[in-house]
């Protein structure tokens, strides 16, 4: 038998990544492997205190300091906008969310550990950070509150006076009446606290900036790492330096990760600008790893209370959420809306009538909280999935059978969700079936025999998420053929090493019959690139892609039309293949070299394509995973883990593995070994990689992942956005799996994360004695 030959081009190609090559010959260019002429370079004194009122001594020693070019605190930057919060709500009482000020370097108090005091330029980083140890900072230590419970709590120390309160907002979703009144006919109500842990994003490229201003044109040039140049370029000029976004320039080289921490402004992107312009020099700030842990925003900090009402035979009648939501010492760029969004996705794949989810975001004396790698949706995906099993056991029902009971029916989509959201497409119990057949789920038991036999406990866990991403929007992307006859792509995406380039040549290739090495994809640019929402959400592929493929698709057909008047035929007969236009069937055509060139209007060359998504994607699928404990130790091993997804529409096999596979081992950390711990003064005791444990190739098992696709129905090509889909389903999965191994050796049925030798170990024990 044939068999057909692998897809070249288009949905569903599986090209390897074109960007690789420079990477790992070394040949990627880094914001940090950019240092102009002159350079200048910055460090920044942090505070060593949580909570103080802050006065800084005279700094002339510092300035007079070899080397020393500028010395810059609050009260030189006090003119200057600071870090704003771009979400505005109202309160539950409708009040509005009140934004305290967020100065770009301390002005009078300091409240977390780590918040800029001081900006220091010098012509070498030795020099500066030399300086900056002989500037005196005179402290007067205030009370600190890094707990969110006792930040809560009356007469605790408030953190922003004029916000009243460290009650930072208050929300809700769904309708509390009706979901109380459920509750009180229940016939069985289940109920679980969980912590969702904070985490440090860790990126492998910590953050910097080269900044350069033209005084002739009045232009700064920002060169950094960003998930979209954009929208930093316009809030670096309205909020803080409040001049026209058309006076600067951001570019963006190769970015070394992202994960939604990269996608806003910190202090030290307009104090380098600043820097830049008063000194007519280029200035270079790279951060450390150290100050990646003290001032980069953080992830997740979630505490959550949640029940579920059931009748007597184990269906879901209603669900009620009590929410407390980490903010860190002020309002991060997108911080209220991480789990105000999550609230939206509460009731996961259930059919669930009636929802009531209160959330209150409290300030604490720690960094800010924002987006981090699913952003809200993992934190609500990780709450419903761990309630689920809960019911399974309080039912008897197990986590397979409350599952199916009460999954949305295919024939109910679309489906509106209590919180909001309109599912489209979806066979959920397909995945689940799919995902226990391919981990052998039948079989668990006789394997959970043997590890019993040597001692040690196994467990199943399963885990049936849906997120939302790829929210409405568009992204314009511009194709032009040069006269050599490549083709260069303009889009405002922002790739951070998913593999844009790859993915829209296919598009590209496709349309024009060029190779892949023919194409060059120009983003990270805001002069080159007119317009651009950058990276983030899981939208490029879902939407840029789009885009693409219609700016390809219409400057084939110009090319088309062009080549229809030379060749003496209708542009219907025409074909186009390795770098010609023919006539079909013959061997009469012309390269797209001779068209380029002889083009008599340059427009002709340039094709724009544009699609506007109109509501979110909806990928959903069933993470299935096995673990081992050892009881003696307290160690979790990940033996198995199966993944069945539905993303709608596979664009490239290879790219999408690789979103899969990163998503499921940052959740593999955030559930075994990642935690970032304050202590009660606020100073941040895992600051470091000695404190702080990441996930290892050796923790981490062989993923065997496959879709199982439903195509979407609110996307031009029935794309679901697949970039955070692994952080979302894992976490659930894990820790369902240790619980259950943990219940069966032990009687052990609550945990949270992360499940650490010594937590497992002690939960052990205790339950022995």
């Amino acid at each position: 038998m044939n068999e057909m030959a692998p897809r070249k081009y288009g949905m569903g190609a599986n090209v390897r990544r074109k960007e690789d090559k420079a990477l790992i010959t070394g040949a990627g260019r880094f914001v940090d492997d950019y240092t102009p002429a002159g350079t200048l370079r910055a460090h920044v004194l942090h505070s060593t205190m949580a909570h103080a009122r802050v006065k800084v001594g005279d700094v002339a020693t510092a300035r007079e300091m070899p080397g020393v070019r500028l010395v810059l605190t609050g009260a030189d930057v006090k003119d200057y906008g600071g870090l704003a919060c771009k979400i505005h709500m109202n309160n539950l009482d409708g009040s509005k969310m009140p934004h305290p000020f967020h100065p770009i370097l301390v002005q009078d108090v300091t409240r977390h550990v780590g918040e800029p005091i001081a900006f220091v330029v010098a012509d070498t980083l030795e020099q500066a950070k030399a300086a900056a140890e002989t500037i005196e900072v005179d402290y007067e230590p205030l009370p600190v509150v890094v707990d969110m419970k006792k930040a809560l709590e009356k007469g605790a120390p408030v953190i922003h006076p004029e916000a009243g309160s460290n009650r930072a907002f208050e929300t809700g979703k769904g309708n509390k009446a009706d979901t109380d009144a459920a509750f009180a006919k229940a016939a069985k109500v289940s109920r679980v606290e969980i912590v969702n842990n904070r985490l440090v994003s860790n990126y492998m490229e910590t953050r910097g900036i080269v900044a350069e201003y033209d005084a002739a044109t009045g232009r700064f040039t920002l060169t950094m790492g960003t998930q979209g140049g954009h929208g930093m370029r316009d809030r670096i000029a309205k909020d803080v330096l409040r001049i026209d976004p058309k006076n600067i320039r951001v570019i963006t080289p190769d970015v070394g990760g992202g994960f939604g921490t990269k996608a806003f402004p910190y202090h030290e992107y307009p104090l380098a600008a600043i820097a830049a312009r008063e000194l007519g020099r280029p200035v270079k700030w790279v951060g450390e790893r150290s100050e990646h842990f003290l001032v980069d925003s953080h992830g997740r900090d979630n505490i959550a209370v949640a029940e579920m009402a059931m009748d007597a035979n184990g269906k879901f009648l209603a669900m009620r959420v009590e929410l407390l939501a980490n903010m860190g010492a002020y309002l991060s760029q997108y911080g209220p809306d991480i789990p105000i969004g999550g609230l939206t996705m509460t009731t996961g794949l259930y059919d669930i009538a009636h929802m009531w989810a209160h959330c209150i975001g409290v300030y604490t004396n720690t960094v800010t909280v924002d987006a981090y790698r699913g952003a809200g949706r993992p934190e609500a995906a990780y709450l419903v999935e761990r309630l689920v099993d809960q019911c399974g056991r309080d039912t008897g029902l197990g986590p397979i059978e409350i599952r199916k009971r009460n999954f949305i029916q295919t024939a109910a989509l679309p489906y509106h969700t209590q919180g909001g959201r309109i599912y489209d497409s979806g066979e959920f119990a397909g995945h689940l079936d799919r995902a226990l057949e391919a981990a052998d789920w039948k079989g668990f038991e006789g394997r959970a025999a043997e590890a019993k036999k040597r001692g040690a406990f196994r467990g199943f866990g399963v885990a049936s998420y849906v997120e939302a991403c790829a929210f409405p929007g568009s992204e314009p992307a511009t194709v032009t053929l040069h006269k050599d006859g490549t083709a260069t792509l303009f889009i405002g995406t922002q790739t951070n090493g998913q593999g844009h380039a790859t993915a829209y040549s296919q598009f590209i290739a496709g349309h024009l019959g060029l190779e892949y090495e023919q194409i060059k994809v120009v983003q990270g640019d805001t002069d080159q690139v007119a317009q651009g929402e950058g990276t983030g959400g899981s939208r490029s592929i879902p939407i840029g892609a789009v885009s693409t493929d219609r700016a390809a698709a219409r400057l084939a057909s110009q090319l088309k039309d062009m080549a229809s008047e030379k060749l003496e035929a209708s542009a219907d007969d025409l074909e186009i293949a390795g770098g010609r236009v023919t006539v079909a069937g013959t061997d009469r055509g012309i390269t797209l070299v001779e068209l380029a060139t002889q083009a008599s209007d340059p427009k002709l060359l340039t094709a724009v394509g544009d699609f506007e998504q109109p509501e979110p994607t909806y990928p959903n699928g069933t993470h299935a995973v096995e673990v081992e404990i050892d009881p003696e130790t307290g160690v979790t091993t990940v033996v198995n883990y199966t993944i069945v997804d539905d993303f709608g529409a596979t664009v490239n096999p290879t790219l999408l593995a690789g979103q899969v596979h990163g998503g499921v081992i940052q959740g593999i950390g955030q559930a075994l070994y990642e935690q970032t711990v304050y202590d009660d003064d606020g100073q941040l005791l895992t600051a470091s990689f000695l404190d702080y444990t990441m996930p290892r190739a050796d923790g981490v098992p062989s993923v065997n992942f496959e879709t199982r696709n439903v195509p979407c129905k609110t996307n031009a090509f029935g794309i679901k956005g697949a970039g955070e889909a692994g952080s979302i389903g894992s976490c659930p999965s894990v820790m369902n799996a240790i619980v259950d191994a943990l219940n069966r050796g032990a009687g052990v049925t609550a945990i949270d994360m992360p499940a650490t030798p010594e937590k497992v170990w002690s939960l052990i024990q205790s339950a022995r004695k």
